[in-house]
């Protein structure tokens, strides 16, 4: 069997939905690929065990490129680093992080690189120091995607962006959108045989923008299907939100994640507000697919069909000029979700990213032209 190093932010039992991608990505490559993993964990601050699940646990004592080189040892041929730049450094620049992966990519022709880009650099209004250091995120990204034998992303904006930072790039960046992090249920229930309920899924600051910026529309949904019950699932809020518009809000706290895919597979609708263009990326959009409910949409942002999403046929906008969401069409909707789902789910990845690693490049790689 052969062995991969996954470097990720942070692991279970911190919550951070890239800890749980790649630990569900671990697992399967492990029971389909015959691939096993060594994590090493980016965060000096993380407290957890030396290992989770029969994976083992790496772990600097601070951030720099010695300790990351000193953790990498020589033997080890293949990593995979989980790409967001605020998981690894407090602004977003992780230097350390890209200068120990140069220094041990480059002292062995052996040694094999593949980055997934989560993210690649950050933006904001001026007043805020996102906006000042975008260009050296950017920078710094590029930096790592040269010296990656192979970069991925999550979904076709960041793989563009990542194309227009890499002019010199002789072919496109691969997408592939996130899996579930709780689950593929086999045996899932028509809409209708499903109690009329609601959920609301994700981490507080998603959470807080449903019931603070998109609150009118999920009153419309509730009333167009009927809901009879809300279910808010994640880290408590401390907004009031005991019902909405009548409805009642029942909020359970961060529970695991058998119990909200149970959750999901008993509603209709999985209510989410979040940009259209970066659906793909979002672990909560891939759990509403998964669960083959109706997953809808709130945004203010500019609306894109991208990564195969298209509104009205994958999600249901809110405030869409076609009318009212029916049940009928709900289960238009969650069919071709679960379908789009299924063309990537998580076996499919793992044998994705098992291709991905195997393939050392042919051509010829110029290392110090970047540097």
């Amino acid at each position: 069997m052969s062995v991969l190093v996954q470097i990720v932010p942070r692991l279970p039992p911190a919550v951070d939905g890239l800890g749980d991608y790649s630990l569900n990505l671990a697992r399967q490559l492990r029971q389909d690929c015959e691939i096993e993993t060594h994590f090493v964990v980016g965060d000096p601050g993380w407290t957890g065990a030396t290992e989770i699940e029969g994976f083992t646990i790496s772990q600097g004592n601070k951030r720099s490129a010695n300790a990351l080189v000193s953790i990498l040892s020589s033997s080890i041929s293949t990593v995979l680093l989980h790409y967001v730049g605020y998981g690894y450094a407090q602004r977003g620049c992780p230097l350390w992080l890209v200068n120990g992966l140069q220094r041990w990519r480059t002292a062995s022709a052996n040694h094999y690189l593949v980055t997934m880009f989560h993210e690649v650099y950050a933006s904001g209004s001026p007043w805020t120091s996102a906006f000042w250091l975008s260009p050296w995120q950017r920078n710094l990204a590029a930096r790592l995607a040269r010296l990656s034998d192979k970069a991925l992303t999550t979904n076709q904006i960041i793989a563009q962006i990542l194309d227009q930072l890499l002019l010199d790039k002789p072919t496109p960046t691969p997408s592939l959108p996130v899996f579930s992090n709780i689950g593929e249920p086999k045996q899932l229930l028509p809409l209708a045989e499903r109690p009329r309920q609601l959920i609301v899924f994700g981490t507080p600051g998603i959470r807080r923008r449903v019931y603070q910026e998109s609150l009118t529309s999920l009153n419309q949904i509730c009333d167009q299907l009927a809901i009879e019950r809300i279910y808010d699932v994640g880290s408590p809020l401390c907004l009031d939100i005991s019902h909405v518009n009548g409805v009642p809000v029942v909020a359970t706290g961060k529970i695991g994640a058998a119990a909200v895919s149970t959750l999901l597979s008993n509603a209709l609708v999985g209510f989410l507000d979040y940009p259209t263009h970066l659906l793909a990326k979002s672990t909560i959009f891939a759990a509403y697919c998964a669960h083959r409910l109706i997953p809808v949409v709130a945004t203010t942002s500019t609306i894109f069909q991208i990564d195969g999403l298209e509104a009205g046929k994958h999600y249901w906008l809110t405030g869409s000029p076609v009318g009212k969401l029916s049940l009928a069409t709900g289960q238009a909707i969650a069919d071709n979700a679960h379908c789009w789902y299924q063309t990537h789910n998580l076996s499919i990845q793992a044998q994705s990213f098992a291709t991905y690693l195997s393939q050392k490049e042919t051509t010829e790689r110029v290392q110090n032209h970047y540097y």
